[in-house]
Order: C-alpha cells, then sequence, then structure tokens
C-alpha cells in the first residue's frame, strides 16, 4: 500500500467537509440577516437557462440578478433572503441546498475516515514488517 493514497483521500475528504461547511455556514449568513424581499422573475435573456430576478432592498434600490437556480417557467415571483451588505447575494426560499452540503459534509467524513484508515493500515505493516 502507498501511504500517498491515504494522504490525496484524507485531504479530498476535509476539502469535502469544508465545502459543505462553507455553503451551510454561508446560507446560514444569508438566510439569518433577516433581509427578505419578493422578487419579481423575469423571462431568462437570450440562450440563457436561468431568468433574472428583480427586487427592492429596504433602503430603495432595485437590483436586477441572473437567478442561483433553474425556475419553473410559470412562476411568477419568489421570496429571497439578500445580504445587505453585497444585495447580489441572495438565496431563494426553497432552494437553500442544505441537504446537499450535508451529504457533501458526510461523504468528506467518510473520505477522511478511509483515508485515516489507510494510514492506519500504512503504519501498522511499516512497523509489522
Amino acid at each position: 500500500m502507498e501511504p500517498i493514497f491515504a494522504v490525496f483521500t484524507a485531504m479530498a475528504g476535509l476539502v469535502v467537509v469544508l465545502a459543505g461547511a462553507h455553503g451551510l455556514r454561508h446560507t446560514r449568513r444569508i438566510v439569518g440577516s433577516c433581509y427578505f424581499a419578493l422578487a419579481l422573475v423575469k423571462p431568462p435573456p437570450r440562450g440563457a437557462l436561468r431568468p433574472l430576478l428583480a427586487y427592492e432592498t429596504l433602503d430603495g434600490r432595485v437590483v436586477e440578478i441572473v437567478s442561483p437556480v433553474v425556475l419553473d417557467a410559470a412562476t411568477d415571483s419568489v421570496r429571497l433572503w439578500y445580504d445587505p451588505t453585497d444585495p447580489h447575494d441572495v438565496v431563494i426560499d426553497g432552494y437553500q441546498r442544505r441537504g446537499l452540503d450535508r451529504a457533501l459534509i458526510a461523504a468528506g467524513v467518510v473520505l477522511l475516515a478511509i483515508g485515516l484508515g489507510l494510514a492506519a493500515a500504512v503504519l501498522i505493516h511499516a512497523v509489522a514488517g
């Protein structure tokens, strides 16, 4: 067994755990800001898949962004939370991806455990043999 496989597996697991944790933290921060708006869903620009969202911030600015997710064509409006310091950073109600972020964390923990198990096997093999 090569110790490099153990190192790469553990590092990959750590990266996946951090990606999932970052996604959960980002969603929690935006939704926790309590700045929400009702956004008008406009048709997507020519050749694009995701529609445009137009909404008004608390201070009266009108912001138009490309939706971070693909929405049903029949959707007229969506509720979203936005970051008051960067109104282009939004989380759409119902599309928080918490399940995906938790699955990333779980998969990362499994990879990390496999990497640590491989490292332990390499060490045991080196000591015994």
